[in-house]
């Protein structure tokens, strides 16, 4: 529909039919139809002056005009070959920060172009991206005590931008929604990460949040969920989120925090912004052996487009791709590219529009096509649709748990 509306074209103003009846020539004979459906011209009136016959062209003029070289891609080149596979296989981009960011500027338009952001709508269809999760985090320093007020004024927020801009964006609170999105020509939201102060220790709080469109949570910031790992509270959050349908987020976290989750979830998890810890030692990238744990768990893990955590160049970014697509397996990478976060990005995948360079890179490595629509959007998918079915399947199997231990200082953890 989106493509639809596009070629429309409004209708002339009042008057505007007559002024360009003033300007046209006066030599310009009126058209008529005849029988044969074919178009003739009235005959020519007495005294006028047949016009003369166009000299052929020649042969040059006849050739078609052709683009100067450089101006596009040779047929079959990688970049040519990556936006043909986007096309299909369309990025879903675990991280973006875009929902804080606006809060900032007075005034934006994101269906025509916003320069003071890393993404808008012209960006997004450049950059063929079909999905984004925008976090709800609140920025550093923010008072735990009002962590579960910022994360409903974030959520509110975001809702208004998505409401603001019908002809890009829509909510999706499933995969099947997310699917309906892309058929539709909008980039489908998922409302999601969330920091796991939001929910202020009660799972009253998470079910509430979940109501309102939440769809991921970062296990990180509670004191549930620490250095040691889980606490019984914290098994039962987890237990709940299965419940009802919300994804864990891992980035951040304890290695025996990870490690118990994958342990204990019945639905994947992700790890929205991780890279490979072997490559490069940044505290949020996974070593190989929890890469190689979330793959056997058949969760993803979704590579950070950042300088700090990948490297400078579309090169480093491709060699953490390649590192975790080796440990975890094609089915366990997916792509972040943390927009809007505050954090710098390697040279070329500046903004959103730059992921065909990124999937070209990746061709010319032989990747195969199968393992990149996996990446770009087979992943997520996967994700999404089984916390769908294992949501639906435990709330006809588990009631929400009793009253006395809704809250961090229930029997849980006495």
């Amino acid at each position: 529909m989106a493509d639809l509306q596009d070629e429309l074209r409004p209708l002339p103003e009042a008057g505007e039919l007559d002024d360009e009846a003033q300007t046209a020539p006066s030599t310009a004979a009126p058209y008529t139809r005849g029988a044969t459906g074919t178009e003739e011209t009235d005959a020519a009136a007495p005294g006028s002056v047949p016009e003369p016959e166009p000299e052929p062209k020649s042969e040059q003029e006849r050739e078609p005009k052709r683009e100067p070289a450089g101006e596009r891609e040779p047929a079959g080149s990688p970049l040519e070959r990556a936006r043909a596979l986007l096309t299909d296989h369309p990025v879903a981009d675990g991280y973006s920060g875009l929902p804080w960011a606006l809060r900032h500027l007075p005034w934006y338009d994101l269906q025509l172009g916003e320069s003071a952001v890393d993404t808008d709508m012209p960006r997004l269809r450049e950059g063929h991206v079909g999905a984004l999760l925008w976090s709800l985090h609140p920025p550093e320093g923010v008072a735990p005590e009002r962590a579960v007020g910022a994360t409903l004024e974030q959520l509110d927020h975001a809702r208004s931008v998505i409401a603001a801009h019908p002809e890009g964006l829509r909510l999706a609170l499933s995969a099947g929604q997310l699917i309906d999105a892309h058929h539709c020509g909008r980039v489908a939201v998922v409302l999601g990460p969330a920091t796991a102060a939001a929910m202020d220790g009660s799972l009253g709080i998470l079910r509430s949040l979940h109501t309102l469109g939440l769809r991921v949570l970062t296990l990180v910031g509670a004191s549930w969920a620490g250095e040691e790992g889980l606490t019984r509270f914290g098994e039962e959050v987890v237990r709940e989120m299965n419940r009802i349908g919300v994804l864990a987020d891992l980035s951040g976290a304890s290695d025996a925090t990870i490690g118990r989750v994958l342990a204990l979830s019945k639905t994947p998890v992700l790890c929205t912004r991780s890279a490979a810890r072997a490559l490069r030692p940044h505290p949020g990238n996974l070593p190989d052996g929890l890469l190689a744990e979330l793959g056997a768990a058949k969760g993803l893990c979704l590579v950070p487009l950042t300088a700090e955590q990948t490297g400078p160049t579309v090169r480093d970014v491709a060699d953490h791709l390649d590192h975790v697509r080796a440990i975890a397996g094609p089915d366990c990478v997916g792509l972040s590219g943390t927009y809007d976060s505050g954090t710098a990005h390697p040279q070329g995948l500046a903004d959103a529009s730059g992921y065909p360079h990124l999937i070209a890179e990746l061709l010319g490595r032989g990747w195969p096509e199968t393992d990149i629509a996996l990446l770009t959007w087979g992943n997520m998918q996967r994700v999404l649709r089984t916390a769908d079915f294992a949501a639906r399947a435990a709330r006809g199997r588990r009631e929400p748990p009793p009253a006395g231990v809704t809250h961090l200082n229930g029997r849980q953890d006495a």
